[in-house]
């Protein structure tokens, strides 16, 4: 499959554009780390904090139904390759009629929300009662404003990414982010954890609208002739929604995985609906930075391609491989430091004021359930990037159906009968939930890639290759649990310093010394970045 930029340019694009989006994406998550720890230190696993999470399930589904995936699969295969052509006129017009419908679309869907919101709560926390109901009910009427606003935003990522303008759009919920932990800190000690998550409400409605603002200006720049309506007898246009609706069902299945889980969770003690959070956002770590970097650089280069179909399944077949392998080369260690060092993690991120040594140990527990399905998720998202660059949205809908069915089934089953058959407190359905989801996860990924396979040839990662990562990742991880008795007495912060920062250090000199080719890349940076600055 031939780009229509030279092949080694494409390379080098590729590669640029998956590290600023990993960039953007790291500054975004450490901003919200930062968040989240801030948010466990006045909340830890209360009412309030499970109120606060779950409220922000509803609006939360709003924004990925319509957002960022969703307009990458249709939007931006469409868009960029008007851009590519230098059909500015025809790019222009596709760009403002899908800003138009997304405008009008989401202000009604906000206002409903917000109006329904009163009888859509027993939804999400059907566990929830009395004044925690109410206050999860108002928290939800704040988010939707802010969400719809998100929304927005991802129209203008959709954009900046077809022009290879891939930092800004990943980093500007850092912007959401600080504007969260703003109300925290300025309201945390003089107001009661209720009045606190109303004040960190408004403060997520205010980043909302900075995180589209930011970006807006580059935006409009690209677009020079952005023609805000409704033409729908333009082809291009009629694509974008032909593709659109298949993945926003796609997405919508997906959420609909994540509502169940929630659901679940409220009916376990009180704790589960925020532990389940708090492991979220260290899960998700990895596979935004890697998964996902890499899937949003290599999008818009597929999109752009063109030649026949042996081409096309060579191109392909080689762009999968090696993001197969880069993704790999960082889940795999992920995967086993969550499973072994995951209460070093927790308790150097979150493990202050309400949030004890308790929560730790029973997040943790939760951050080694989603293990089961990590690697299985990340590498997915380079399959689904795949078919979505070929425009075949309708495949990955019907692999996300069943992984939605499974998920439901096993985790009703993981999360309210296991603990009971095994005797442990119910709490602990928690962990059955991530592990549950993981195990759909790897169905999902396995008929994605055999699916894959039939069209363009054998694609996958090699037996040998995985395997030297797995015992890389594996000793680093028993080295780090042997540190763990001797570091204990520390502060959890110079504790995780000593022992993560010895566990990366022995992982990539294992994989260096396997002459890793991912790992010998990073060492030569490193070795080359001393160099310039001795």
């Amino acid at each position: 499959m031939k780009s229509i930029l030279p092949e080694n340019q494409t390379k080098n694009i590729s590669k640029s554009g998956a590290s600023m989006v990993a960039a953007g994406i790291f500054a975004s998550r450490i901003a919200g780390l930062v968040r989240e720890r801030v948010f466990a230190h006045y909340f830890g696993n209360s009412d309030a904090g499970d109120a606060f999470k779950a409220a922000l399930k509803i609006p939360n589904f709003l924004q990925n139904l319509f957002g960022e995936g969703v307009l990458s699969a249709s939007f931006i295969p469409v868009y960029a390759s008007h851009v590519a052509q230098g059909e500015e006129k025809e790019a222009g017009t596709v760009a403002g009629t899908i800003a138009s419908i997304l405008a009008l679309f989401v202000s009604f869907l906000v206002l409903l929300g917000v109006l329904a919101t009163p009888f859509l709560i027993d939804t999400i926390a059907p566990g929830f009662h009395g004044e925690k109901r109410l206050l999860t009910i108002r928290l939800v009427q704040i988010f939707f404003p802010g969400t719809g606003l998100l929304v927005m935003s991802a129209w203008c990522l959709g954009i900046l990414n077809s022009h290879r303008r891939f930092f800004l759009s990943y980093a500007a919920p850092v912007l959401w982010n600080l504007a969260i932990i703003g109300a925290l800190v300025i309201y945390g000690r003089q107001e009661s954890q209720s009045v606190l998550a109303v004040k960190a409400a408004w403060g997520l409605v205010i980043g909302s609208a900075l995180q589209v603002i930011v970006q807006l200006p580059t935006a409009f720049s690209l677009v020079t002739q952005l023609k805000f309506g409704l033409a729908f007898k333009l082809r291009a246009v009629r694509t974008v929604v032909r593709n659109f609706f298949p993945v926003v069902i796609s997405r919508g299945v997906v959420q609909v995985s994540a509502y169940i889980d929630n659901v679940l969770a409220s009916l376990l003690p009180t704790g589960a609906v925020s532990a389940l959070a708090y492991a979220q956002v260290i899960y998700l770590l990895p596979v935004s930075l890697f998964g996902m970097s890499i899937s949003a650089a290599e999008l818009p280069s597929m999109s752009q391609a063109q030649g026949t179909q042996e081409e096309i399944s060579s191109y392909l077949r080689e762009r999968l491989s090696r993001g197969l392998r880069q993704i790999a080369f960082f889940i795999v260690p992920s995967v086993a430091g969550f499973l072994i060092l995951g209460d070093v993690i927790v308790s150097a991120l979150f493990q202050t004021g309400a949030f004890n040594r308790e929560s730790t140990l029973y997040v943790w527990g939760v951050l080694a359930g989603s293990t089961v399905g990590l690697l299985a998720t990340t590498l997915g998202r380079l399959y689904a990037s795949t078919f979505y660059a070929l425009r075949d949205t309708r495949t990955p809908l019907k692999f996300a159906l069943l992984r939605v069915f499974l998920t439901t089934s096993l985790g009703y089953v993981f999360a309210l009968k296991l603990p009971l058959w095994l005797g442990v407190t119910q709490s602990w359905g928690t962990a059955g939930l991530t592990a549950s989801a993981g195990i759909a996860g790897w169905i999902e990924f396995l008929l994605l890639r055999q699916k894959m396979n039939q069209i363009i040839g054998k694609t996958g990662l090699e037996i040998v290759f995985t395997s030297k990562l797995w015992f890389a990742a594996s000793l680093a991880a028993l080295v780090g649990f042997l540190l763990k008795k001797p570091t204990s007495q520390m502060n959890p912060i110079f504790e995780a310093v000593i022992i993560l920062g010895t566990f990366g250090i022995i992982y990539f000199s294992v994989t260096a010394y396997f002459k890793i080719s991912e790992s010998l890349v990073i060492f030569r940076r490193i070795t080359k970045l001393i160099s310039a600055r001795f």
